[in-house]
């Protein structure tokens, strides 16, 4: 059985294929290393991680998935909810965060669904968050993304999200 874990400095030079540079890895494991874990399978192959943060102000205050990842093998076995939900707890229980989100292209629709199927919902299209490669299908620009946040326990009266997230269209430059 494969084990959650602190994410390590070390484990940087374990993956194959980082996302990000090293100094952003490295801020986000000084800054918030208790929502940042990694997967690690019985014979200490990682499996996956996930970075998160907390930001916002006031009502605003959440936690914040930056990345997931899961090798493809290790796909389909649910590592990205469990850490997802490590991260959640971490947002609800230490943070006092009122809601967790993520941002994810909107072309993306195993992972939409993936996230739709551990409670997260649209909250808004931010247009162009990833630049501005041209029209796709429909008129969209496949480069937007997808807020989507789910509620945690501090937001019971559930402000932080709406039903007709897909309608509502910002630009990039009014995400904070």
């Amino acid at each position: 059985m494969s084990v959650i874990r602190p994410f390590k400095a070390n484990d940087l030079f374990r993956f194959n294929n980082m996302q990000y540079g090293i100094t952003f890895y490295l801020t986000y494991l000084q800054r918030w290393s208790d929502l940042c874990f990694t997967q690690e399978s019985p014979r200490g192959r990682l499996q996956g991680y996930i970075l998160g943060k907390a930001e916002g102000v006031q009502t605003e205050w959440h936690g914040h998935i930056t990345a997931v990842s899961v090798a493809p093998e290790y796909r389909r076995l649910s590592l990205a909810r469990n850490m997802c939900q490590r991260l959640e707890f971490a947002s609800d229980q230490i943070y006092k965060g009122y809601f967790v989100d993520l941002y994810v292209r909107c072309n993306n629709t195993l992972a939409i669904k993936m996230y739709e199927g551990m409670g997260y919902s649209v909250y808004r299209r931010v247009r162009e968050y990833y630049g501005n490669l041209g029209v796709g299908k429909d008129g969209r620009d496949e480069e937007d993304a997808f807020d989507m946040r789910k509620c945690l326990s501090r937001d019971a009266a559930q402000r932080s999200i709406r039903s007709n997230g897909r309608d509502m269209i910002v630009s990039a430059h009014d995400v904070s």
